[in-house]
């Protein structure tokens, strides 16, 4: 059942709520010069052996079967009889595995910390259970605190110029084995640095504490490292009617001249996105607020090349915005950002100087920089900031905590692999963070994936201290991890990347190491993910990608022992064959007479239904296997035993094999090859086990027919030394 719902994989929608900012920590070293990478373009990204977007009749079946395990096993998701649970989201393996993730609500509220993500097998019956909560919540939703003193508790908690209030919702905050009834409250506004803020605020409905901060939208910068805000109100964004694809051309800031999907309109070209979910690229012409004026163009051409002309930035931003959603969609299946195909907006040219950029939810916002003179703009800061709104979506992370780290470090590593996909010849693809901007006005990036401490403030190993950094230093290793993972220890034309065990690590390559993490994501984290984690999840992922133990899993086991996250195998085993690729079965030994045509069928299937291509390697000579049928046929010509493997390959590329062997016999009566040995016959011939001398070789009497007596009619005996003369 589940292997025919996997073959017919479809889109759903996936709705995202979360938001973050890229950090802009100062640099302290230069990286060393990036070489041109080997796995670098849309090439190097194999589709995707999974999918957030199964068709409604899949989702339909999975939510059942997971709501049936939910039900069974209430006691490992620490369930209350006050307890219900809605689907947030869910994905579904090529082999018809899933997971599916619960979003709990504790009498009728919402329950942060309380979501569970059942993992189905094949068949649809329950796997296993896993749950950020770690007790059945168990407390009274009567407040002692009124919601007015709670708005203005929280009204306290923001730094910055306020806007409003949100009127306070009950809550409840579980927290590993504690439960606490909370007012929740948004507080909306500016802070002194220019970003805008969404700070949601969980006050004790006792107590009046503020027990959690979590901001929709983040930033590294300081208040007051900035000019103050403005106030000016950009212009809507005018209608553009929605029509086919036009090929345009930017001259970006920093991918030089890219080919951009572009609107023709009445007047000329504007950039907007039909090829990428309608998406499109605005001019905030330095306010602070509003959606500011889609980029239009009279020529098809959109910008100079530099920051003088203000659609530079934009052809950057909407080049940005369409590799992103084109990398998430060949590596991961993921249509679009927000898992429905629509594009992203992206607003540039943000506030007076803002040396940031922000994803706040629904959209892009790009700053100038210093002195307005390097908008941040650049590939990987695009990437990295709609990351957020993946990852938000299928995890729910905050930016507080360890779970900050992962969710920052989690948009370094995606950005990183959208410029890998986009593979620009002027923007060459690295690991490094914003390399081109300048932030510093030393040309150094903001992050070094390879060694994180050359910031002057992240760590490149964990310690019991990371959880209190700010979620841009405390990412630190987990960039390191992914490095470790993706390229390897030492150097490798990106950087010098020592370990915190003096351990050698072998890096699998970008696309793996990408998707063992997304599918960590998708698969097995939590809300209040830690490092630690991360690690069981990722493990668990890379199992059911490329099997337990083989040698995905162990290196990305060693990538984290070297940043100093250990523990327990979860996965015990051995390496067997890739989950989800096609079985073969084995035909057994065979064996066949030279002259003597054969015919022998490899049967295989594949878990997703595909159709299967055919090769085999070692056959006997006069034989050869259908590509498309998988039948072996011919007529072998040369006596001898072979090691065959049989291959069956799907169309995603996951393969299956079969290892037997082959030995043909010589042929005649007696067998061809027996040069001038003492002749025999029927009558008067050598019985089994005589032997004689030829050439300097013992040769021994056996019988080759084995369905006959010795000296019957059709029987004949061969001389041997180590085989069939």
């Amino acid at each position: 059942m589940y292997i025919r719902r996997a073959a017919r994989l479809l889109t759903a929608t996936v709705a995202c709520a979360c938001a973050s900012a890229i950090a802009l920590p100062g640099a302290t070293a230069a990286p060393s010069p990036a070489v041109p990478s080997p796995t670098a373009g849309p090439h190097a990204f194999a589709p995707a052996p999974y999918t957030t977007q199964p068709s409604a009749a899949v989702r339909k079946d999975v939510e059942a079967d997971a709501k049936k395990a939910l039900a069974a096993h209430g006691q490992a998701a620490h369930r209350s009889g006050s307890d219900s649970f809605t689907v947030r989201n869910l994905v579904v393996d090529r082999d018809g595995s899933a997971s599916v993730r619960f979003d709990r609500t504790y009498k009728g509220l919402p329950a942060y910390g309380g979501d569970v993500v059942v993992r189905l097998k094949q068949d649809g019956a329950y796997e296993s259970l896993t749950t950020a909560a770690r007790a059945t919540p168990a407390v009274s939703t009567t407040p002692e605190l009124t919601a007015p003193r709670a708005s203005q508790l929280s009204k306290k908690a923001f730094r910055g110029s306020v806007d409003s209030v949100s009127a306070p919702r009950l809550a409840v905050q579980l927290n590993d084995d504690d439960a606490t009834l909370v007012w929740e409250t948004v507080v909306s506004g500016v802070r002194a640095d220019q970003t805008p803020s969404r700070l949601h605020v969980l006050v004790d409905a006792r107590s009046g504490e503020v027990v959690r901060t979590s901001d929709e939208v983040s930033t590294f910068a300081a208040a007051g490292d900035a000019a103050p805000a403005r106030t000016a109100t950009a212009a809507k964004a005018p209608a553009v009617a929605v029509a086919a694809a036009t090929a345009g051309t930017g001259r970006t800031i920093y991918s030089g001249q890219v080919s951009l999907d572009v609107t023709q309109t009445g007047g000329g070209y504007a950039l907007q996105d039909p090829s990428h979910g309608n998406g499109y690229t605005t001019n905030l012409n330095h306010a602070t607020s509003g959606t500011g004026s889609v980029f239009t163009s009279s020529t098809g051409t959109f910008g100079n090349g530099s920051a003088s002309d203000p659609a530079s930035a934009g052809a950057d931003a909407h080049y940005g915005a369409a590799m992103t959603f084109d990398y998430f969609k060949t590596a991961h299946g993921r249509n679009g950002i927000f898992g429905d195909g629509r594009g992203v907006p992206s607003r540039t040219h943000y506030g007076n100087a803002y040396v940031n950029a922000f994803w706040d939810g629904s959209q892009m916002t790009y700053g100038d920089g210093q002195g307005n003179q390097r908008p941040l703009v650049e590939l990987d800061v695009a990437g990295h900031e709609m990351a957020h709104g993946v990852s938000g979506a299928l995890t729910g992370w905050d930016e507080t905590g360890e779970t900050g780290g992962m969710n920052e470090g989690t948009s370094d590593i995606f950005g990183t692999l959208v410029e890998f996909y986009a593979n620009s010849p002027v923007d060459k693809p690295d690991y490094t963070m914003g390399e081109l901007i300048n932030i510093s006005g030393n040309n150094q990036p903001l992050r070094w994936m390879n060694q994180p401490s050359l910031d002057g403030a992240s760590p490149d190993c964990w310690n019991s201290n990371n959880g209190s950094l700010d979620p841009h230093y405390s990412m630190g290793p987990l960039n390191h991890w992914f490095f470790l993972a993706a390229v390897g220890s030492g150097n490798h034309g990106y950087g010098n990347s020592p370990t915190c065990n003096n351990s050698t690590v072998n890096g699998i390559g970008n696309d793996k190491a990408g998707k063992i993490w997304f599918k960590a994501l998708a698969s097995y984290a939590n809300s209040r993910e830690n490092y630690h984690q991360a690690r069981i999840d990722s493990l668990k992922a890379a199992a059911d990608l490329y099997g337990a133990h083989c040698t995905e899993y162990n290196t990305i086991d060693a990538a984290w022992a070297a940043v100093s996250v250990t523990g327990a195998d979860p996965v015990p085993g051995t390496c067997g064959s890739q989950p989800g690729s096609p079985s073969v079965t084995n035909p057994g030994n065979q064996t066949s007479a030279v002259g003597t045509a054969v015919s022998v069928q490899i049967q295989a299937s594949d878990p997703g239904g595909q159709a299967l291509t055919y090769s085999a390697s070692g056959l006997p000579a006069g034989l050869s296997i259908s590509s498309s049928t998988g039948r072996v046929t011919g007529t072998p010509t040369t006596a001898g035993t072979s090691a065959v493997t049989v291959t069956a390959k799907n169309p995603a590329g996951a393969t299956g094999t079969a290892a037997f062997t082959w030995t043909v016999t010589g042929g005649g009566n007696p067998p061809e090859g027996c040069g001038d040995l003492p002749a025999w016959n029927a009558t008067t011939g050598y019985t089994p086990g005589d032997q004689v001398s030829y050439n300097g070789h013992t040769y021994t009497s056996q019988w080759y027919s084995t369905g006959a007596e010795p000296g019957a009619p059709g029987s004949w005996a061969v001389w041997t030394d180590s085989g069939p003369c």
